[in-house]
């Protein structure tokens, strides 16, 4: 039976430091206006909340109500979605450069009755209307057009000054945060109000983040933990939905100009930040702690930041998911002290310790439903199997897919331990090591491969920016190959110069126990990504091209 104290709403952190820091920057955002950025104090995201919550309410919006968001990272999205958390309806949010067939079959699936958009996204609902036949509920974040509803400018003029936030348990529905879709299709992870609370304290304690930080939020999630945490959130311009193409030299003015300390995103931006910074000698004396998150960060990356950062500053390397965050981190100085020439040994890739709140456990490899939690499922330290965690920020299962659910999940008792996919170890150290996706393991008829601890073999070649190990052949007759996307200007050109290359590869990967039975060499000259972090490899999409 539920007491008082399972109330809980995420959103309730907002007037909390609303009253304790009213005229401090809350967000800070680009403007399109004639000034370069434009911001909210606390006091005032809190007024304009309330304001959009009466008005989303005087529409019809309720609580559990599903509310697909679509609005730019800025002002607006943060204070749409505190809104729609204190009516407690529940934000859908879906990256959309995962594609027009993913995206739509997401909406599909959720059956939103509210959606909140810029106009081009509104566009789209009038031309593939059966998608959204659930939804009553129309708001434009902009100019409106000929496709009916309201305005989030018509919505801002409602009164909030009185609003009450709805009453939501700890376990009720909060959000739904869609998957990229990197191995399989999109899944609609179900967050509850308890689970982000889980997961704001754990992040706070992990990096020691303070109310004198300052944040640059390239994964736009963050903006809303910023406010929670009482802490100034920069919203970089830049498309998150394509890191790789986001401007450096964007990114290092905002840093400089607002102070910031701390910021998260993906390896590809600060891939080029980095090599920015190094180019022209510029140095982030404001920057004590970047967050690199989404894929394996080469040490490479990691090493340019040595001289950019303050003596004090370092990098880390949080590891987890979409439906476990954060599971284990790693400092970038200790990579570059210890575990970098073991990932080039094969060792796979060090992601640290599990953080304080997270129980990891090592099982063995199977890709059938686990019904119950047994320790006979256990593997002794040292030996692959697959990563399962266990801990307040794991998420209890995907919306409207029970299957993958039932294949993710493992029932005990009255927890729930989640299978990450991914395969690792545990060191002597007690240090967690991750060896790549257990749907990327090659297995031969002599053992079995596992993608990261393989690629590092290649990668220490000097002219490989990356690497990507694929089984091609007829049933029966699989053979793993080595991918090699090689760094810029080093695609081989002519017969020669690929022969020289694959037979230095070759005498690396042969030296190896490892990759020694590994013959095959193939160059490719971009490799696909996800679009979240334009960093995880779409392998199976590179088997394909392998094979033809």
């Amino acid at each position: 039976m539920e007491t008082k104290s399972d109330n809980f709403n995420i959103a309730s952190y907002l007037p909390v430091m609303a009253e304790k820091y009213p005229e401090k920057k809350a967000v800070i955002a680009p403007s399109s206006r004639r000034v370069s950025y434009e911001h909210y104090t606390f006091s005032q995201l809190e007024e304009v909340s309330n304001r959009y919550a009466a008005g989303f309410k005087a529409l019809g919006m309720k609580k559990s109500d599903r509310v697909v968001l679509f609005v730019k990272p800025g002002l607006d999205f943060i204070a749409i979605t505190f809104a729609l958390f204190k009516i407690g309806a529940v934000p859908v949010l879906i990256d959309p450069g995962m594609g027009k067939k993913n995206l739509l079959a997401c909406i599909a699936l959720v059956k939103p009755t509210g959606f909140i958009a810029i106009p081009i996204a509104h566009a789209m609902r009038v031309l593939y209307g059966k998608y959204f036949k659930s939804v009553r509920h129309f708001v434009t974040v902009g100019r409106r057009w000929f496709w009916g509803g309201d305005t989030l400018d018509g919505i801002a003029k409602a009164s909030g000054a009185n609003f009450g936030m709805c009453v939501t348990k700890r376990s009720d529905m909060a959000a739904i945060l869609f998957t990229t879709g990197s191995t399989g299709a999109p899944k609609g992870v179900v967050y509850e109000h308890g689970m982000f609370d889980a997961q704001l304290k754990s992040i706070k304690r992990a990096y020691n983040i303070t109310k004198d930080d300052v944040d640059l939020p390239a994964f736009p999630l963050f903006a809303l933990f910023d406010a929670a945490w009482g802490i100034t959130s920069v919203i970089p311009d830049m498309n998150p939905a394509k890191p790789v193409l986001a401007d450096p030299a964007k990114i290092i003015r905002a840093i400089n100009d607002h102070s910031v300390s701390i910021t998260f995103g993906s390896p590809a931006i600060w891939d080029n930040v980095g090599k920015y910074c190094v180019e022209r000698g510029v140095r982030l004396p404001s920057l004590k702690r970047i967050l690199m998150a989404g894929a394996p960060v080469p040490a490479a990356v990691l090493q340019r930041f040595r001289d950019i950062l303050p003596h004090d500053g370092d990098t880390h390397t949080p590891y987890g998911a979409t439906e476990s965050l954060p599971v284990a981190s790693i400092p970038g100085s200790e990579i570059l002290r210890e575990t970098a020439k073991m990932t080039a040994a094969g060792k796979g890739c060090c992601v640290g310790a599990p953080v304080p709140g997270m129980t990891v456990r090592i099982i063995r490899l199977t890709d059938d439903v686990i019904s119950e939690w047994d320790d006979s499922l256990l593997l002794p330290a040292g030996e692959v199997g697959e990563i399962a965690v266990k801990g307040d920020v794991v998420t209890k299962q995907y919306f409207g897919r029970e299957k993958a659910t039932n294949l993710a999940k493992i029932p005990c008792d009255d927890e729930l331990w989640h299978r990450m996919g991914d395969v690792g170890y545990f060191d002597e150290k007690g240090r967690l090591w991750f060896c790549g996706r257990k749907a990327h393991r090659v297995i031969t008829k002599d053992r079995t491969l596992f993608s990261v601890m393989c690629e590092g073999v290649f990668n220490s070649h000097e002219d490989v920016f990356r690497s990507a190990l694929v089984r091609v052949g007829k049933a029966g007759q699989k053979v793993p190959v080595i991918i090699i996307q090689p760094q810029e200007g080093k695609m081989p050109q002519t017969d020669a110069d690929k022969d020289r290359f694959k037979n230095e590869l070759l005498k690396i990967g042969g030296k190896n126990s490892l990759t020694a039975d590994i013959k095959e060499i193939l160059f490719h000259p971009a490799f696909p990504v996800d679009i979240r972090h334009n960093a995880k490899i779409f392998r199976e999409k590179l088997a394909i091209w392998a094979q033809t």
